[in-house]
């Protein structure tokens, strides 16, 4: 069956409807049990909703903003909005109240359509200092029966009043949905806000359809296709997925019952489609050596023999390069015995492409998915790009780069190494600030993305860091923390970690470990702790990380550009970098400057000689309240290598 060819979201959904009707567009599980929203149904869920939306006087043009965990009723309601000439804007359910209020005020938001009771509390907080947010609408009633406030009300009751105004109104919905354009903004997405303030990323469908559908068509994806949503929906890599490629090819979008039940939830819907960041591949490859370090010796001997085979030759195989015979045969017998039941295991017995983008990933950790037969590939690009600049082909993966310039995409280098990007998804504007958007887009029409790249001999785009990031240490030789941190945190033990070295003669670091592997590796050694503070500052935690960071000063060190850049003093921090403390943008992007001014006598004792320092951190807890946590952190030395060939 034919891809759609309509020219905004609400038409496309509408030709769906029409096309396929009896396909499931949207599926969520709720109280165990999956329950299916058919193209057919999703449409009419739209118009409901929509026409409930103009009954209470949303017009064209208008804010709609959305926030909650994934579910199918926030997709459609960014539909409903759409379908009216409205604009969508969602927010990271995960942000405190205090984080909502610019965005709010900034996009004009007087309607909002919310998951349930926790994100209805932080919009009643915020009553005052965002009047002319009349309307709020939420999903889930549980908790809020006793809620007293006239702008209030469940959907249910939107859709009703929706019904109503269709009855009285006959076509006035199709007349709406028929008026939209190409060109009009059909989300607003903010920006992570590392330097300052958010700023409103303006897409047109025109953007979105674009990258959408030349990204569907680079893997072929289908109507039989099914992927699981379960990213925040106010990041751009969730609306590229889960709106402008499910509208593009009419896949199934997969809602999980909770952030807590994804991983079971996958193994019950087995997407074929499936995108995660780094940490999270990261994460699932740290609970398979968990595993495996508690299994007995038989089954570790299989596990360790027939990896090393999938490590040999399983990429290849996945390629289509030559193979040898018993190479084959013993793939095979692996594959039976090994890599269908792990990838079972991980929910990806039917994944036929997988992606993963916004940081670097290992090459040892981009291999043993390649390896196992997980079509993993990467992709690269901003929230001002749709995240669609370059994309992997299949037959062309390398593990050091992101890919080639995407369908309809070009890619230039300029000044200083900096990554410009021209073609269909970029943005029309920032919202409401004309001076940012004359800043990053140039007389070419390029867009100017901060990123520091070259590209290689076969066209590939291969990232270094951070434009502004990348600096010189004391004597001259070039600085890229984001380089070094993404490499210690290949290590499974390291969960996050800032790097320092512009201007000085050496590089120091802090390190957040990752509790859980950190654990279960101190308890399988019966080393006993009582929380993330006691387990981080235990001496042979520090040993343990110590060995990590030294293995990366050695392989470092075979690097001709970077060799030099090896960690030469690190400490592990008391307390993990978290959003909630702004240390971490809700993207999980480190805000260096915040770190670095909050944490001052932690860098001056790095570079002071001192063995040790007391601090005392403030933090925020999930209900709003704040506190104090301290220690006194070790400080480490780390050894460091010879560069090798000559000079870097």
């Amino acid at each position: 069956m034919a891809h759609p060819t309509e020219t905004t979201f609400p038409r496309v959904l509408m030709q769906h409807a029409a096309q396929r009707p009896a396909r499931p567009a949207y599926r969520e599980k709720y109280l165990g049990i999956w329950q299916t929203d058919t193209w057919r149904a999703a449409a009419d869920k739209v118009r409901s909703i929509a026409a409930g939306l103009a009954h209470l006087g949303f017009k064209r043009g208008m804010s709609l903003a959305v926030i909650g965990d994934n579910r199918p009723f926030l997709y459609q309601a960014m539909l409903a909005a759409q379908a009216l000439g409205g604009v969508a804007v969602p927010l990271y359910q995960d942000a405190v109240a205090a984080e909502m209020v610019y965005v709010l005020k900034d996009a004009d938001v007087r309607f909002a359509i919310v998951e349930d009771q926790e994100q209805v509390d932080k919009l009643l907080e915020l009553s005052e200092q965002v009047p002319d947010l009349h309307h709020i609408f939420y999903i889930d009633p549980r908790g809020l029966r006793n809620y007293d406030h006239g702008h209030l009300k469940p959907i249910d009751a939107l859709m009703a009043m929706g019904a109503a105004h269709q009855a009285a109104h006959p076509g006035f919905i199709d007349a709406e949905i028929a008026q939209g354009s190409e060109e009009d903004v059909c989300v607003i997405l903010y920006t992570s806000g590392t330097t300052g303030r958010p700023k409103g990323v303006c897409q047109t469908y025109r953007s979105m359809l674009g990258a959408g559908r030349g990204a569907c068509q680079v893997d072929g994806l289908n109507d039989q296709d099914d992927m699981m949503a379960y990213l925040p929906m106010a990041w751009v890599g969730d609306f590229l997925f889960s709106m402008a490629q499910c509208m593009a090819s009419g896949f199934t979008v997969n809602c999980p019952e909770s952030r807590e039940t994804v991983s079971a939830d996958m193994k019950e819907i087995g997407p074929t489609y499936y995108f995660a960041p780094p940490r999270v591949y990261e994460g699932l490859l740290t609970s398979v050596t968990i595993r495996m370090e508690d299994a007995g010796r038989l089954k570790r001997s299989m596990f360790g023999f027939f990896m090393s085979v999938a490590r040999r030759c399983g990429a290849d195989l996945l390629d289509g390069r030559p193979v040898s015979t018993t190479d084959r045969l013993l793939y095979a017998l692996g594959n039976l015995l090994v890599y269908g039941p792990l990838r079972n295991t991980l929910g990806m017995t039917r994944i036929r492409v997988a992606y993963t983008a916004g940081e670097a990933i290992g090459p040892d950790l981009f291999r043993f998915y390649r390896s196992i037969g997980i079509n993993l590939k990467q992709l690269y690009g901003q929230t001002e790009s749709c995240a669609y600049a370059c994309i992997q082909p299949d037959g062309q993966v390398k593990y050091d780069s992101v890919g080639v310039p995407s369908p309809g995409m070009e890619i230039r280098i300029g000044d200083n190494s900096e990554v410009l990007v021209r073609g269909v998804s970029l943005l029309k504007e920032y919202y409401r600030n004309p001076a940012a958007t004359a800043e990053v887009i140039d007389a070419d029409g390029f867009f100017h993305t901060g990123d520091a790249g070259v590209i290689d001999s076969d066209g590939h785009l291969r990232i270094i860091d951070r434009a502004k990031d990348v600096s010189k240490m004391a004597d001259g030789k070039v600085f890229a923390p984001k380089y070094i941190e993404n490499k210690l945190k290949f290590f499974s033990f390291i969960k996050e970690a800032v790097v320092f070295g512009a201007g000085r003669e050496s590089i120091g670091a802090f390190i957040n470990i990752d509790f859980e592997a950190v654990g279960n590796w101190a308890e399988r050694r019966n080393i006993a702790y009582s929380g993330y503070i006691d387990l981080a500052g235990n001496p042979a935690v520090g040993d343990l990380i110590r060995e990590c960071v030294e293995k990366m000063n050695e392989e470092l060190s075979g690097e001709q550009m970077l060799g030099h850049a090896q960690i030469a003093r690190f400490l592990i921090l008391h307390k993990e970098l978290d959003p909630d403390d702004d240390e971490l943008t809700r993207t999980r992007k480190v805000r260096r400057g915040f770190v670095e001014g909050k944490y001052r006598p932690l860098i001056d004792a790095l570079y002071g000689g001192l063995g040790e320092q007391f601090i005392e951190t403030d933090v925020r807890f999930e209900d709003g309240r704040t506190g104090k946590v301290s220690a006194t952190l070790r400080i480490h030395d780390a050894r460091t290598f010879a560069v090798q060939g000559g000079r870097s």
